[in-house]
């Protein structure tokens, strides 16, 4: 995890509480968008991030499943400020084929 602000705090107890994650990363890319046209006006504070999430319970989903899955876990940090999300889900054994 890169960042230990209150948004960051937040989505990985909620993703964990959820998912039960064997793997989870969280990196705050927010600085990176500092500056961008979406972004005039806003606090650039923890609004982009990029997470990893490994779990059994992506079993038997699509990338969309998975993907709706967790954007429903983060509702409120999506509604709260959090701008965008990339995100990687893969289950215990895509992230071990792919290691």
């Amino acid at each position: 995890m890169t960042q230990t602000g209150p948004i960051a705090q937040a989505i990985e107890v909620k993703i964990t509480n959820a998912l039960q994650p064997t793997k989870l990363e969280i990196h705050d890319d927010s600085s990176k968008h500092k500056g961008h046209a979406g972004m005039k006006g806003l606090n650039p504070s923890e609004t982009h991030f990029r997470l990893v999430i490994v779990s059994d319970a992506f079993e038997a989903k699509s990338l969309v499943q998975r993907h709706k899955f967790v954007y429903e876990i983060l509702e409120d940090e999506l509604k709260g400020g959090l701008h965008a999300l990339s995100l990687t889900t893969k289950t215990p054994q895509e992230f071990a084929k792919a290691s």
